[in-house]
């Protein structure tokens, strides 16, 4: 599966990545690239992570499944994820207008707290588990999440797999 992650977003949302982005910006992204390094050797999974640029923007760190990019200026982080949104594609932030533009994009939307919640979590045991009743009454099957939460869900339990499975 190939993520697209809002860097600063996901950093200043983890208290030990924003920690790290307190010393320096640039060891803020170093961290949240070794996080993502080890959750793409786990899973496969390639991840590309986008950052706010203030010069020609491009590729600055390219590594076996996890790939940084910066923003050209005067383009901001946001709008380079929304064009970078495609369908399949797992674009991770919690800004509204990001999860927006990804979900007209047809690319699955996850928060970064879903995210983090899912790469920082120690490896669980296998469980079986069944999607939780949605409790607003709506049309169709009352036991069934939405489409948009039922390929989220399966995202993020990808990445619980193949951390169980590299266990």
């Amino acid at each position: 599966m190939r993520w697209l992650v809002d860097g600063y977003n996901v950093i200043r949302r983890e208290p030990g990545l924003s920690a790290r982005e307190q010393v320096g910006l640039q060891v803020g992204r170093h961290a949240l690239c070794q996080l993502l390094l080890a959750a793409a050797r786990a899973s496969g999974d390639q991840f590309t992570i986008v950052f706010d640029g203030t010069r020609g923007g491009g590729s600055a760190f390219s590594s076996r499944g996890v790939r940084v990019v910066f923003s050209k200026e005067p383009e901001q982080a946001d709008h380079l994820i929304a064009r970078l949104a495609t369908p399949g594609v797992a674009v991770v932030s919690n800004d509204r207008d990001v999860r927006r533009a990804a979900d007209r994009a047809g690319a699955i939307a996850i928060t970064s707290d879903e995210f983090l919640a899912r790469v920082l979590a120690p490896p669980t045991p296998d469980e079986d588990e069944e999607d939780d009743p949605d409790p607003v009454p709506k049309k169709g099957n009352p036991r069934r999440l939405p489409k948009k939460a039922r390929a989220a869900k399966r995202a993020l339990k990808r990445l619980d797999q193949d951390r169980k499975r590299s266990s």
